[in-house]
């Protein structure tokens, strides 16, 4: 009886737990249970192999049938990224399913934590969001040359299902969230099929201002780049410190904008030169007034 008191019974558990039966019977089982979860574990990444080549062709399949409907680039572009998110993520609930996972049970789980799944994507929801209003209201589109608020600036390249891409002139990416360029503000150059180019210039006020318009205008009409039905102008813009600021107004079409640009600009500087008009560098008349002397 006393010894009953002094030492603690041992329960069923804790008899089970130390019984060396059991711990040598599941020794004996390790073997072919470690085998059948690599078996598991070999079949889940074959299938998701198998299934990555599936998404593939789907991706091709939809990919040629929208070429063929003639449907936008960017749209194009949204949809495979849409269709390539959605399928890995049933392939992966697929899969999970094929371990044991209730895939009802997760989504349940998902939806209990939506708000917090919320708050932690909501940049990235709004970026999708972004790009779904780009491709319904089509601000640009592939190919278009596009300045955002922030300065960023090129040729759109691709519009993906969160991000778009810019390509600059000096062959460097950007790329830019949609929710931003759907939110804010940008400029689209070439919206339009025609740009207009204005190139400033200052002359010296001895200078004869007709001729240097003739000899502008002159430039103008012999470039073959520029758009003779649309406005061409040489114009006094203002009447400066050091110069008369001249405005050298014409239009191109926007692939021979910057070519025309630049070559117009050089043969500015020849024109003048070949009408003896001189570009003057800036002046600054200083009157030294000496101690008593009245001011004039």
């Amino acid at each position: 009886m006393f010894s009953d008191r002094i030492l603690p019974r041992t329960t069923d558990w804790e008899a089970s737990s130390l019984d060396p039966g059991m711990i040598e019977k599941f020794l004996e089982e390790l073997p072919e249970k470690a085998l059948h979860m690599g078996l598991r574990i070999v079949l889940a990444l074959v299938v998701f192999l198998l299934g990555a080549q599936v998404i593939k062709l789907l991706r091709r399949i939809v990919k040629k049938s929208l070429e063929r409907s003639s449907v936008d680039l960017g749209i194009r572009q949204f949809t495979d990224s849409f269709l390539k998110a959605v399928l890995y993520i049933l392939l992966i609930f697929m899969i999970a399913g094929g371990f044991g996972v209730d895939a009802a049970s997760v989504v349940a789980l998902l939806g209990s934590a939506g708000v917090a799944i919320g708050l932690a994507v909501q940049g990235s929801l709004s970026n999708l969001a972004g790009g779904v209003l780009i491709l319904i209201l089509k601000p640009f589109l592939v190919g278009d040359y596009i300045i955002d608020a922030n300065g960023k600036e090129g040729t759109v390249t691709e519009i993906q299902l969160f991000y778009t891409k810019l390509l600059t002139p000096d062959n460097r990416t950007v790329i830019l969230p949609n929710g931003a360029l759907a939110n804010g503000s940008l400029v689209n150059i070439t919206t339009d099929k025609y740009r207009r180019c204005d190139i400033s210039v200052g002359i010296s006020y001895c200078s004869d201002i007709r001729t240097a318009r003739e000899a502008l205008t002159e430039l103008l009409s012999e470039d073959p780049a520029v758009l003779k039905d649309q406005e061409m102008r040489v114009v006094v813009d203002s009447l400066g410190d050091s110069a008369i600021q001249l405005t050298v107004r014409c239009w191109f079409t926007n692939e021979e904008y910057w070519d025309g640009r630049y070559r117009l600009t050089e043969g500015i500087k020849y024109a003048l030169d070949q009408a003896d008009i001189r570009i003057p560098y800036p002046q600054l008349d200083v009157h030294v007034q000496q101690a008593g002397q009245d001011s004039p």
